[in-house]
Formats: structure tokens, sequence, C-alpha cells
């Protein structure tokens, strides 16, 4: 194949580095190597650096947009992705699969340094992708800079030097931070199709939307609001080929499928006790899955958007 996954995204975000004033981004070269992209730590980031962040999620093969949209009729910017490679730059890419800690820090790594991994995730038995670039790019979901030793852990699971690491970093309470979470609707619904055993290479390409939510307070409240975007708000289309019969799989899509549907985040995760592990894995996918047959021209559809919970979530109503 010879699309590289790191060598897109380097030179998207080379194409903006001269200049990253204007996504109100800053770039700090770390002691002993690596670099440091700032979304919205010390930096205020924006829109801009989110759209950036999620393209980069994405190796660059996705187009991301933001639009305009409503939440229960107030207006709210929806963040939509368009992809003709969506396992590739979904599940090779943007998943958020490297688990990543040093100390007190902590952070979920997304992004195409998974794909040079050398001891990959399970994920990749389904997407059958490995690369050996020369630099490698990822994305952490943190409030806090990432210390030298994460440098040190990704370059030596992917086979780089330190100074050949990048890391774009945001908080979840924060415009970018926010901004490339939403950005994972055709994400969360190839995760829960692979999680099926849905057979991934049917899927053509995909559409996806989810309402950008106002920033919360805090970095926990913002998680809340995020994953509400996707699981009662998020609307992806599949263009796939193939069996036409998806009466048994389909209505396990979409977030509906789980018995954790139906109450805003923040109290599903408080019931829980806190822990995401104690929740049913197959909430977290989109409110809406369409599946389009291209073969056949039949379209069925599975889920709904809840406008009502989306309001709890983003405005208190």
């Amino acid at each position: 194949m010879s699309i590289y996954l790191n060598q897109r995204a380097e030179r998207l975000l080379n194409s903006i580095l001269g200049d990253p004033e204007v996504a109100r981004i800053s770039i700090k070269e770390i002691e002993g190597g690596g670099r440091f992209v700032d979304c919205g730590i010390q930096s205020v980031g924006g829109l801009k650096a989110g759209v950036l962040m999620a393209k980069i999620c994405l190796a660059d093969l996705a187009d991301v947009s933001i639009e305009s949209g409503d939440v229960a009729g107030r207006p709210c910017p929806t963040v939509r992705i368009a992809t003709d490679h969506p396992v590739l730059a979904c599940l090779g890419s943007q998943y958020a699969g490297w688990k990543l800690s040093s100390g007190k820090f902590f952070a979920m790594g997304s992004g195409p340094m998974r794909s040079a991994r050398l001891e990959q995730e399970s994920i990749f038995e389904r997407v059958a992708y490995q690369e050996r670039p020369a630099k490698v790019i990822g994305v952490l979901e943190t409030r806090s800079i990432p210390p030298q030793a994460i440098y040190e852990e990704v370059a030596k699971g992917c086979g780089v030097a330190p100074s050949d690491v990048t890391f774009l970093v945001a908080p979840t309470a924060s415009l970018a931070g926010g901004l490339q979470i939403v950005a994972r609707s055709v994400e969360t619904a190839l995760h829960k199709l692979a999680e099926l055993k849905f057979d991934l290479d049917r899927i053509v390409s995909a559409f996806g939307t989810a309402p950008l939510p106002p920033v919360a307070q805090d970095d926990f409240s913002a998680i809340g609001r995020t994953n509400d975007a996707i699981l009662y708000g998020a609307r992806v289309i599949l263009n796939i080929t193939g069996d036409e019969d998806l009466s048994e799989i389909g209505p396990r899509v979409p977030s509906s499928g789980s018995k954790d549907f139906g109450e805003p985040f923040a109290a599903i995760f408080k019931r829980s006790g806190n822990d995401f592990y104690g929740i049913d894995p197959l909430l977290f996918s989109p409110a809406e899955v369409i599946f389009q047959n291209i073969e056949t021209g039949r379209v069925q559809s599975f889920g709904k958007v809840m406008p009502d919970i989306l309001a709890r979530s983003f405005y208190g109503d």
C-alpha cells in the first residue's frame, strides 16, 4: 500500500507550523528529544487547532469541517467528517488504543504513531496494516505536558529516536480537545462493528456528524458532554457492499443497543462508580447508524438522535 499514515500527518502538520499563531497553538522542542504541539494547555488553541488535531488523528485521510446545526432548537456547531478510507483512517490511526503512563501522567494515545507500534494492538488483526516510518506523530487527550519518559516509551515502541516523536496535546475541556473527540463519530461506529465481527472490508466510505458541545468548566464535565455528543447526537452513514441482511447486527450497532443507554453519560459514569470498565462497552457508538448498500441501493437505518438528553447535558435543561 502506498499510503503512509505518519508521513501524511507530518506533511499536514508542517503546513501549519510555519504560522502557529493562526491556530493559536505553540510548538516546543523537548530537551532530550521530541516535539510538543500545545493545542490547549498553555496555548489557547481553538477551532482551527481542533480541526488540525482531528485531521492528524485521521492521518489526513478524511475531510473534517465545522458546520451549522442545532440541539433541541438551539444553535450548535456540528463536526462533520467524510472519508473514502474509513477503516485505515479511523481504526488504523484515530482510535485511542495506546495507554501511555509515567508517574502521575496518563493519556490514551491516538493517531498514526499507533500504526508504527512494534507490539501492535489487537485491532490491527482486523485492519492488517503496519508501517516503519522515520518519524511518528500522535495525539494525546490530557491537561499535562507529556514527560520525557512518554517520548522515550513511544520512540522505543515505534523503533525511532525520541527526537522523531511529535505529540499534539489538548485537554478535554478546551475547544480543540473537545472538537477532536467529537470528530470520532465514524470511528466509534467502526470500532463497534469490529467488536461485533462485521466484515470491515465491506465498508467503502463513511460520513459522520456530531454536535460540538460548549466547553465545560472542567475535564470531568467535558468527558460527559463529549461522550453525549457521540452517544446521543452522532449520525453516521456507511457505504457498504455485500450481504443485505443486517437484521441481527444492525440494532446492536448504535448506542441504543446498550443496556446503559438513556441518560447523560455523567450519570451513567457515576452509577458505575466512576469506572469506565463498569460501563457496558456496547454503549460507545453513535446515536444513529445508516447502512447504504452501493451494490443494491438498499438503505437500512438503526438508532436515533436524542436531543432532549443532549440539551440536559449541554445546557442543563
